[in-house]
Parts: C-alpha cells; structure tokens; sequence
C-alpha cells in the first residue's frame, strides 16, 4: 500500500509536501515524495487529500484503570487527601468495572491518535478479560507492598504466560513498584533485577508533590501522617530523589514519572547519576498544582523527557493534543516541534523502541496517523499540536483502524 498526503511529518527530518509512505505488511517500506514513492514501490494507492500524516502517538504514562473516575474527584487539600480520595472511589469499582474503564480508555485514547501506550496496570490480573486491543500497549504491573508483600518473580512470570500464549498482543509487560513512599527498597531490587534480566520497561513514580519531599526530608506533612497512621516505617531521610538513589540501582533505562520537586542537592546527584528516562503529564500537574516542572535544567543536564497523560482521576481527557498544548501555554520557549517529539521521538526512546516507533523511517512499525492540514500555510507542527478532536484516519502495525 502507498499511502499518499498532502504532508508527511515523518520526525526523520522535515516535512515533505506532497509525500507518500509505502506499507508492506506491518512495516514502512518507504517515504518521501509521492512520485518517488509511487516509482519504487507497488501496491494500492490511499490517498489521503489534504491531511498531515506522522508517526502515531505515544502516551508514555497512563492509567487506563481509572478512565472510569473521570470527574470524581476534585482537587483536594494536600496529596494525601487525594489519595484517600481515589481510594475511596477504587474500592466502589468491581473488576468488571475496571475491565470496562480499560477498555473505554483504550478506546478514547485510539479516538485521539494515541497508537502506543506505557500503561501503569493495577490489575494485570484482568487481562484475560479484556478484547485483543488493536493498539501497542505494555502492560507495566503497578506493585505496591505497604500492606502485603508482593511476589514479584509470580506477577512477572504470569504476565510471561499470557504474552506467550497471546502473541497477537501488540506490546508486551513491564514491572512499576508504584513510589518510594508505598514501595520498599527490596520490591524496588527484586523489580529491577527482573526487569534488567529479561528487557522489561521499568517505571516507577518519583518526587510527584511537595508532601512527598515534606515526608522524606522533614518527617512531617500529610503524607507523612497518613502513612504513619496506616504502619508504615518512616526512618526515611534526604529528598524522594536521594532515598531512591540511595537505595535502588537506577539506570538509564527506567522511566520515571513526573520528577517535579528537586532540590539543588537533587540536581547534583542527578547530574552525576545515569540519564534514566523522564515523563511529564502536564494537565495532571496543573491540576496539583505542583511545583514547576524544571524544564531547563533537565534538558541541560541530558535527560530524555516523553510526555504522558496521567490517570483520569487527575485528567479530563487521555488526548495527547491537549497535553501538547498545556505544556505550550506554560512553555512557550520551547519550539512546537520539540514538543511533537515528546510524544513521538522522544516517547519512543522511554519506552525502549527508538528504532522502531516515534519516526516515519524504512523499517519501522507501520503506525500512522492523518490529520487536516486545513491550509498550505503555517507551521506544521504547531497545526498538529492545534488539532483538537478526533482523529480522522489512523493506522496500528500496518492496520487501518479508522477512515472518516
């Protein structure tokens, strides 16, 4: 299949007008001007008309779970209220509740152009109730030992059964020990020794709120209260980023999400320490209300930063687009292309598939999707961040799973 369109933004290099990708089975064959491509390649031609095509997105921290709590839960107090909140709300939902968030999630985020997803999944035990989803998701178990230990080795060796036995599945598992405040050092070990071995994605949250860095370096805050009065130790001392440093082998390819209260001690370690992957979910940091996000000094220091959507306990939507333009209207030094690389290129990189999603490139993973270029004039990258809706055409590994 040739699939032609008025440009092409394949995030390998400019736009090209007039282009043209070639689709052999689930895989890029070729891009570049349609009449180039359309010389060295056979097959049906789909044209597009006057739409933008570029990689599909990729939502580099979700919780598809919690799509069903959409509008619940207001923004509260402290952090920990928040999270007495969502539990409150958590334990009203069935497991057949959660299977229909899933797949509603799934559904809105296929609606917005989102073609991969690294999910945060609290349940891994549903899967088996779940339809195929059509999209790429890895499925990282989110694993929390404040209560009850956790046998890691068994979570990951029955997310390996289902994967083996349901190779259709596009993505695979990983493993996320929730936060150093509900995860021990020795879950945070077992985890990372699991996934290192066998080439999981590895996530984890990480320095989220200002009652995180109340609890680990003051010992006080809500959070800290909160805690103590469920039975946690709370021997903790430095910041959220000095205990985990301290106590866990990090390495560059953990994905940690959010990152948003550092210190100038933090910024030091962090410098000397490996360059793991960073995910930032602007609109659930807006609703927070959190310290902000050190774009700058991040960047400067060699971090690779995705972009994600956050749960929708905390969100009104699982549209890469707004989060795009949110992170614009705090940021609007950085250029509109740098910000469609945080949910294509630089998304790619987090979650391990640099070198076959993120990029209209030979070779990679036929995941495309078209958008009204509306006019010939402008910028093309701030014309797709301005895309607000549905979206009209979309392909996942060489599928056409909509055409409107």
């Amino acid at each position: 299949m040739i699939i032609r369109s008025r440009v092409v933004a394949p995030m390998a290099g400019e736009p090209i007008d007039d282009g043209a990708v070639a689709v052999e089975g689930n895989r890029i064959a070729g891009v570049g001007k349609f009449v180039e491509v359309k010389r060295d390649h056979r097959g049906e031609v789909l044209d597009l008309g006057e739409q933008i095509l570029l990689p599909g997105l990729i939502n580099a921290h979700c919780h598809l779970d919690y799509t069903a709590l959409r509008g619940k839960i207001g923004p509260q107090r402290s952090f920990a209220d928040w999270i007495l909140a969502i539990n409150a709300q958590k334990d009203a939902l069935t497991g057949t509740d959660y299977v229909s968030s899933i797949t509603a999630g799934l559904a809105e985020a296929q609606s917005f152009g989102t073609t991969t997803l690294l999910n945060l999944e609290a349940f891994p035990e549903l899967l088996p109730h779940l339809s195929r989803p059509p999209l790429r998701v890895w499925w990282c178990a989110e694993l929390i030992d404040l209560r009850r230990t956790v046998d890691v080795n068994a979570v990951s060796e029955m997310l390996r059964a289902w994967f083996h036995s349901h190779q259709d599945w596009l993505g695979g598992f990983g493993l996320a020990p929730h936060a150093p405040y509900t995860a021990s050092p020795e879950l945070y070990s077992e985890a990372a020794q699991i996934a290192r071995t066998n080439h999981l994605p590895f996530t984890t949250h990480l320095a989220e709120s200002h009652e995180e860095m109340q609890m680990f370096r003051d010992g006080s805050g809500p959070l800290f209260e909160f805690l103590r009065s469920i039975g946690r130790p709370m021997s903790d001392d430095g910041t959220p980023v000095a205990h985990l440093m301290r106590t866990a082998a990090i390495d560059e390819h953990w994905i940690v999400a959010h990152l948003n209260e550092l210190t100038e001690g933090d910024f030091e370690l962090l410098e000397r320490g490996p360059k793991f992957q960073i995910t930032h979910c602007p609109r659930s940091h807006t609703f927070f209300a959190h310290a902000p996000f050190a774009w700058e000094k991040l960047r400067a220091l060699g971090f690779n930063i995705a972009l994600g959507t956050d749960s929708l306990a905390s969100n009104s939507s699982l549209s890469l687009f707004a989060e795009m333009r949110e992170l614009q209207r705090k940021e609007p030094w950085l250029p509109a292309r740098e910000v469609l690389a945080m949910v294509t290129v630089n998304a790619a990189a987090a979650v391990g598939q640099s070198n076959s999603l993120g990029r209209i490139r030979p070779g990679f993973y036929a995941d495309l999707i078209g958008l009204p270029a509306l006019t010939s004039e402008g910028d093309v990258f701030e014309k797709v961040i301005g895309h607000e809706g549905i979206v009209p055409w979309m392909m996942a590994n060489g599928e056409v799973l909509c055409a409107s």
